[in-house]
Protein backbone atom coordinates (compact mmCIF):
# COMPACT_ATOMS: atom_id res chain seq x y z
CA UNK A 1 0.00 0.00 0.00
CA UNK A 2 1.48 3.48 -1.14
CA UNK A 3 0.79 6.76 0.76
CA UNK A 4 -1.67 7.80 -1.04
CA UNK A 5 -4.04 4.62 -1.11
CA UNK A 6 -3.34 4.60 2.69
CA UNK A 7 -4.78 8.49 3.04
CA UNK A 8 -7.47 7.13 0.81
CA UNK A 9 -8.15 3.82 3.08
CA UNK A 10 -8.25 6.20 6.12
CA UNK A 11 -10.79 8.95 4.50
CA UNK A 12 -12.76 5.68 3.48
CA UNK A 13 -13.31 4.39 7.02
CA UNK A 14 -13.74 7.68 8.00
CA UNK A 15 -16.04 8.91 5.97
CA UNK A 16 -17.74 5.26 6.32
CA UNK A 17 -17.85 5.01 10.05
CA UNK A 18 -19.35 8.78 9.95
CA UNK A 19 -22.63 7.95 6.99
CA UNK A 20 -22.87 4.14 7.25
CA UNK A 21 -22.56 5.21 3.30
CA UNK A 22 -20.58 3.96 0.16
CA UNK A 23 -18.00 5.65 -0.51
CA UNK A 24 -17.06 6.93 -3.98
CA UNK A 25 -14.23 9.06 -5.20
CA UNK A 26 -16.87 11.94 -6.13
CA UNK A 27 -17.25 12.32 -1.96
CA UNK A 28 -13.47 12.19 -1.73
CA UNK A 29 -12.70 14.53 -4.11
CA UNK A 30 -15.21 17.02 -2.44
CA UNK A 31 -13.32 16.38 0.70
CA UNK A 32 -10.28 18.87 -0.74
CA UNK A 33 -7.77 16.52 0.58
CA UNK A 34 -7.12 14.84 -2.82
CA UNK A 35 -5.49 17.30 -5.52
CA UNK A 36 -5.96 14.17 -8.00
CA UNK A 37 -8.75 13.35 -10.87
CA UNK A 38 -11.14 11.48 -9.75
CA UNK A 39 -10.16 8.56 -12.83
CA UNK A 40 -6.78 8.32 -10.26
CA UNK A 41 -8.95 7.70 -7.16
CA UNK A 42 -11.52 5.16 -8.69
CA UNK A 43 -7.69 3.36 -9.74
CA UNK A 44 -6.62 3.68 -6.22
CA UNK A 45 -9.41 2.31 -5.01
CA UNK A 46 -9.49 -0.45 -6.97
CA UNK A 47 -6.31 -1.33 -5.81
CA UNK A 48 -7.03 -1.41 -2.43
CA UNK A 49 -9.82 -3.33 -3.53
CA UNK A 50 -7.56 -6.13 -5.14
CA UNK A 51 -5.17 -5.92 -1.90
CA UNK A 52 -8.87 -6.81 -0.12
CA UNK A 53 -8.86 -3.74 2.44
CA UNK A 54 -12.61 -2.17 0.49
CA UNK A 55 -15.14 -4.26 -1.36
CA UNK A 56 -17.80 -2.69 -3.60
CA UNK A 57 -21.14 -3.43 -2.32
CA UNK A 58 -23.17 -3.09 -5.80
CA UNK A 59 -21.59 -1.97 -9.42
CA UNK A 60 -22.93 1.46 -9.07
CA UNK A 61 -22.06 2.09 -5.47
CA UNK A 62 -18.74 3.27 -3.88
CA UNK A 63 -16.29 1.27 -1.39
CA UNK A 64 -16.98 0.06 1.81
CA UNK A 65 -13.89 -1.11 4.44
CA UNK A 66 -13.44 -4.77 5.10
CA UNK A 67 -12.87 -6.80 8.25
CA UNK A 68 -9.12 -6.36 6.88
CA UNK A 69 -9.62 -2.87 6.08
CA UNK A 70 -10.59 -2.13 9.16
CA UNK A 71 -7.90 -4.09 11.23
CA UNK A 72 -4.84 -2.17 9.70
CA UNK A 73 -6.47 1.01 10.31
CA UNK A 74 -6.81 0.35 13.90
CA UNK A 75 -3.28 -1.10 13.91
CA UNK A 76 -1.50 1.84 11.60
CA UNK A 77 -3.64 4.93 11.40
CA UNK A 78 -6.08 5.48 14.01
CA UNK A 79 -5.04 8.40 16.24
CA UNK A 80 -7.29 8.49 19.46
CA UNK A 81 -5.49 11.46 20.37
CA UNK A 82 -7.47 14.02 18.31
CA UNK A 83 -10.53 12.43 19.58
CA UNK A 84 -9.68 12.93 23.21
CA UNK A 85 -10.94 16.81 23.63
CA UNK A 86 -14.35 15.60 22.66
CA UNK A 87 -14.07 12.43 24.79
CA UNK A 88 -12.85 14.49 27.79
CA UNK A 89 -15.90 16.90 27.59
CA UNK A 90 -18.32 14.28 28.07
CA UNK A 91 -16.65 12.44 30.23
CA UNK A 92 -16.16 15.21 32.87
CA UNK A 93 -19.57 16.18 32.53
CA UNK A 94 -21.04 12.65 33.24
CA UNK A 95 -18.60 11.57 35.88
CA UNK A 96 -20.29 12.91 38.86
CA UNK A 97 -23.63 11.81 37.64
CA UNK A 98 -22.19 8.50 37.52
CA UNK A 99 -19.47 7.86 39.44
CA UNK A 100 -20.37 7.80 42.99
CA UNK A 101 -20.03 3.79 44.38
CA UNK A 102 -17.42 1.60 44.99
CA UNK A 103 -16.90 -2.50 44.13
CA UNK A 104 -19.86 -3.63 42.20
CA UNK A 105 -21.97 -0.70 41.98
CA UNK A 106 -18.35 0.76 40.71
CA UNK A 107 -18.67 -1.25 37.90
CA UNK A 108 -21.61 -0.81 36.88
CA UNK A 109 -21.23 2.89 36.97
CA UNK A 110 -18.82 2.93 35.02
CA UNK A 111 -20.30 0.62 32.58
CA UNK A 112 -23.05 2.88 32.63
CA UNK A 113 -20.94 6.22 31.98
CA UNK A 114 -19.83 4.22 29.14
CA UNK A 115 -23.10 3.84 27.39
CA UNK A 116 -23.84 7.31 27.57
CA UNK A 117 -20.78 8.40 25.87
CA UNK A 118 -20.95 5.70 22.94
CA UNK A 119 -23.58 4.61 20.79
CA UNK A 120 -22.59 1.21 21.29
CA UNK A 121 -22.99 -1.47 23.94
CA UNK A 122 -20.50 -1.13 27.24
CA UNK A 123 -20.08 -3.99 29.33
CA UNK A 124 -18.01 -5.19 32.40
CA UNK A 125 -17.34 -8.50 33.95
CA UNK A 126 -17.58 -8.65 38.05
CA UNK A 127 -14.17 -10.18 39.39
CA UNK A 128 -14.29 -13.38 41.05
CA UNK A 129 -18.45 -13.93 39.46
CA UNK A 130 -20.04 -15.45 36.34
CA UNK A 131 -21.68 -12.29 36.02
CA UNK A 132 -21.67 -9.19 33.23
CA UNK A 133 -22.77 -6.31 32.86
CA UNK A 134 -23.56 -4.56 29.76
CA UNK A 135 -25.79 -1.46 29.02
CA UNK A 136 -26.54 0.56 25.59
CA UNK A 137 -28.52 -2.05 23.51
CA UNK A 138 -31.21 0.22 22.91
CA UNK A 139 -28.69 2.58 21.69
CA UNK A 140 -26.59 0.25 19.48
CA UNK A 141 -30.07 -0.70 17.97
CA UNK A 142 -30.53 2.40 16.39
CA UNK A 143 -27.13 1.75 14.24
CA UNK A 144 -27.63 0.84 10.48
CA UNK A 145 -26.32 -2.51 10.93
CA UNK A 146 -29.14 -3.32 13.70
CA UNK A 147 -31.92 -1.83 11.95
CA UNK A 148 -31.46 -3.51 8.81
CA UNK A 149 -30.46 -6.81 9.64
CA UNK A 150 -32.48 -9.14 12.52
CA UNK A 151 -30.15 -11.98 12.01
CA UNK A 152 -27.10 -9.30 13.23
CA UNK A 153 -29.33 -8.30 15.84
CA UNK A 154 -30.23 -11.25 17.27
CA UNK A 155 -26.66 -12.27 17.51
CA UNK A 156 -24.61 -9.93 19.39
CA UNK A 157 -28.40 -10.30 22.50
CA UNK A 158 -27.11 -13.87 22.09
CA UNK A 159 -24.14 -13.02 22.58
CA UNK A 160 -24.71 -10.44 25.53
CA UNK A 161 -27.07 -12.98 27.15
CA UNK A 162 -25.26 -15.70 26.69
CA UNK A 163 -21.68 -16.18 25.99
CA UNK A 164 -20.08 -13.05 26.66
CA UNK A 165 -18.20 -14.03 30.17
CA UNK A 166 -17.09 -17.80 28.57
CA UNK A 167 -16.14 -15.80 25.65
CA UNK A 168 -14.02 -12.99 27.83
CA UNK A 169 -12.62 -16.02 30.02
CA UNK A 170 -10.90 -17.05 26.67
CA UNK A 171 -8.70 -13.71 26.13
CA UNK A 172 -5.63 -13.24 27.99
CA UNK A 173 -6.76 -9.76 28.95
CA UNK A 174 -4.26 -7.37 29.00
CA UNK A 175 -3.72 -3.66 30.17
CA UNK A 176 -3.63 -2.41 26.95
CA UNK A 177 -6.92 -2.30 25.04
CA UNK A 178 -7.38 -4.94 22.90
CA UNK A 179 -9.33 -5.13 19.28
CA UNK A 180 -11.18 -7.93 17.79
CA UNK A 181 -12.60 -6.76 14.85
CA UNK A 182 -14.55 -9.93 13.19
CA UNK A 183 -13.19 -12.47 14.59
CA UNK A 184 -15.22 -15.24 13.87
CA UNK A 185 -13.01 -18.04 15.78
CA UNK A 186 -13.28 -16.14 18.94
CA UNK A 187 -17.03 -15.96 18.11
CA UNK A 188 -19.49 -16.98 14.99
CA UNK A 189 -21.54 -13.90 15.28
CA UNK A 190 -18.43 -11.60 15.52
CA UNK A 191 -18.12 -12.01 11.60
CA UNK A 192 -19.72 -8.60 11.71
CA UNK A 193 -19.18 -7.53 15.03
CA UNK A 194 -16.21 -5.72 16.80
CA UNK A 195 -15.06 -6.10 20.26
CA UNK A 196 -12.69 -3.79 22.30
CA UNK A 197 -11.53 -4.48 25.62
CA UNK A 198 -9.26 -3.98 28.30
CA UNK A 199 -8.83 -5.18 32.33
CA UNK A 200 -9.23 -3.52 35.45
CA UNK A 201 -8.16 -4.80 38.92
CA UNK A 202 -10.05 -4.39 42.25
CA UNK A 203 -7.79 -5.35 45.65
CA UNK A 204 -6.05 -8.17 43.54
CA UNK A 205 -9.25 -9.12 41.36
CA UNK A 206 -9.54 -9.23 37.85
CA UNK A 207 -12.26 -7.92 35.78
CA UNK A 208 -12.91 -6.61 31.64
CA UNK A 209 -14.66 -3.57 30.81
CA UNK A 210 -15.19 -3.34 27.24
CA UNK A 211 -17.36 -2.35 23.96
CA UNK A 212 -18.83 -4.51 21.67
CA UNK A 213 -20.55 -3.06 18.83
CA UNK A 214 -20.94 -3.37 14.66
CA UNK A 215 -17.18 -3.25 12.92
CA UNK A 216 -18.44 0.51 11.06
CA UNK A 217 -17.68 1.60 14.69
CA UNK A 218 -15.48 4.87 15.40
CA UNK A 219 -12.46 3.37 17.06
CA UNK A 220 -10.35 6.30 17.99
CA UNK A 221 -13.55 7.90 20.19
CA UNK A 222 -14.20 4.52 21.53
CA UNK A 223 -10.46 3.97 22.53
CA UNK A 224 -10.15 7.00 24.45
CA UNK A 225 -13.76 6.82 25.79
CA UNK A 226 -12.46 3.37 27.30
CA UNK A 227 -9.78 4.41 28.49
CA UNK A 228 -10.68 6.80 30.69
CA UNK A 229 -13.53 3.99 31.85
CA UNK A 230 -11.14 1.87 32.64
CA UNK A 231 -8.92 4.28 34.24
CA UNK A 232 -11.57 5.23 37.07
CA UNK A 233 -11.56 1.18 38.21
CA UNK A 234 -7.97 1.47 38.38
CA UNK A 235 -8.07 4.49 40.45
Amino acid sequence: MNIRQARLLQAIIDQFIDTAIPVGSKKLLESAEFAVSSATIRSEMAELEDLGFLVQPHVSAGRIPTVAGYRVYVQQFMKPSAEERAVRSRFLELKEQYFQHKDRERVYEAVALLSNMIPNVSFATVPHREQVYYLGLSNAMQQPEFLTDGRFASGVIEVLEKQLTKLISRISLEDKIQYFIGEKDLCPQFSSCSMMVTKYRIRDQVGAIGILGPVRMDYAYNTVALEMAAGLLRD
